[in-house]
């Protein structure tokens, strides 16, 4: 998939309000909490448009059970896309406007991605940085398959100091 790097939108915050309300809609009890994560929750961050977000429930296989419907309305499953006790849902193809990352609400992902996201909602200069590296990588590299793997370590590195600033607050 093409690299599509672009400026921050406050369009993405609605964009998530609305597709929380739509799979609250689907889902129903199943869902507690829906939550905006990525660079498209973090004000001033450069992001791919494409909407990171985190629905957290009771029973993570319940969620199986939604695979056709969710599929008959234009999502791709794509099952735990590799990190076990993950649901995975995109929505737009080619044009992706949503990741929706289904997680059981005892998963410690939950904790991580939530840290992270405002670690970065509350260090400016962190996002100055990131966005600045991301628009370096835009720049190396055509396509997300080469573009993610080559930003894990700068994540990685930027994770642990969001883990060490919430053990300290």
């Amino acid at each position: 998939m093409k690299i599509r790097l672009t400026d921050y939108s406050e369009i993405w915050f609605q964009m998530f309000e609305t597709e929380a309300e739509f799979l609250k809609a689907i889902f129903g009890e199943e869902i507690i909490k829906c939550e905006h994560f990525g660079s498209t929750s973090v004000r001033g961050m450069k992001a791919k448009p494409v909407i990171d977000m985190m629905c957290i429930v009771k029973n993570i296989k319940k969620v199986d059970i939604f695979n056709n419907q969710m599929e008959s309305l234009g999502y791709d499953v794509a099952g735990d896309w590799g990190i076990p006790g993950r649901r995975l849902f995109r929505k737009g193809g080619l044009n992706r406007t949503h990741h929706i990352h289904f997680y059981q609400f005892d998963n410690p992902e939950i904790e991580r991605h939530l840290i992270f996201r405002d670690y970065l909602r509350s260090h400016p200069t962190e996002v100055d940085n990131y966005s600045r590296f991301k628009e370096d990588l835009a720049q190396r590299y055509d396509t997300t398959r080469e573009y993610s793997p080559a930003k894990k370590k700068f994540v990685s590195e930027m994770e642990q100091k969001a883990l060490r600033w919430f053990s300290e607050s």
